[in-house]
């Protein structure tokens, strides 16, 4: 079983493979009927020749076949993402080798979980057995964002930048959770290594801005409805030495916004992981 995040023509790509025991036509027909699809699939499918609707409770898009070799490859496009399913006969059943190409990689961490579960519930599902969804979503994220290296800071010039998948928030929830309804700076939009200056900006539910005597921070939160939510924090230092410093900071700042964003507020703050990571960008 693996799971990686690659890149191809310049586009991120999930690349997921799972030995299933099972022959290849009985997997082919869990990947592509409707009624197959409906046990573990995110979202319910409709098929209309080489139409397809993907239905939520609240959304429906729509995508087309791209290519279907019965039993061996079948990949569709998605809105702007195209997934692709091969099977190739396995010792011990059928190997799966699905693909999802992304149209954009912040939300790799989030579709990688998601993934996973879903895959374990065709798992589940080819064996003829109950499936429970885990209980923790946060901690798969996590995990991925690591993995992928998601989670990292870079420095532009004398800019530290981090860009970091919210996955699907609403603007206004985020935004309210940055500010907890404090005028001015708020408590959460700073931290222990960058004190809080004089407010800059304020345009809810976007942007936030405010001088530190390190240097400009600007919060600034975005909202696509086929990519979902983000975060970009920019910090334009008054101190170019202060960059890795600025970089471990922030970079365990937003671990504990995004776990915030799931509910889970971690206290006190992190000093120990912010030390752990300062070596890490020292390095």
């Amino acid at each position: 079983m693996s799971t990686e995040l690659r890149r191809i023509d310049g586009k991120p790509v999930l690349r997921f493979e799972r030995v299933l025991g099972h022959p290849p036509d009985l997997v082919w027909r869990a990947v592509t009927e409707p009624a197959e699809l409906a046990h573990w699939f995110p979202a319910a499918v409709a098929v209309d020749g080489k139409e397809l609707t993907f239905s939520f409770p609240d959304q429906v898009t729509t995508g087309e076949v791209l290519e279907s070799d019965p039993p061996r490859v079948f990949a569709f496009r998605w809105n702007t993402d195209v997934l692709r399913f091969e099977l190739l006969p396995h010792e011990r059943g059928c190997l799966l080798v699905f693909t999802h190409v992304l149209g954009d990689e912040h939300g790799a961490a989030r579709n990688a979980a998601g993934w996973d579960t879903c895959l374990a519930a065709l798992e589940a599902r080819l064996d003829d057995r109950p499936f429970e969804p885990p209980a923790d979503v946060l901690g798969p994220m996590e995990r991925y964002l690591r993995e992928f290296g998601l989670d990292e800071g870079r420095l532009d010039g004398d800019v530290v930048r981090f860009v970091r998948d919210l996955v699907w928030r609403p603007l206004d929830e985020v935004w309210a959770l940055l500010t907890e309804g404090e005028e001015g700076v708020p408590t959460r939009a700073t931290n222990p290594h960058v004190p809080a200056g004089p407010l800059v900006e304020r345009t809810p539910p976007r942007v936030l801005a405010f001088d530190s005597p390190t240097g400009r921070v600007r919060w600034e939160f975005r909202h696509d409805p086929d990519e979902g939510t983000t975060v970009e924090l920019t910090h334009a230092l008054a101190d170019p030495a202060f960059a890795p410093q600025a970089l471990a900071a922030w970079h365990a700042h937003l671990e504990l916004f995004f776990a915030a964003t799931f509910g889970d507020v971690r206290c006190p703050w992190p000093e120990d992981r912010v030390a752990e990571l300062l070596d890490h960008y020292r390095s």
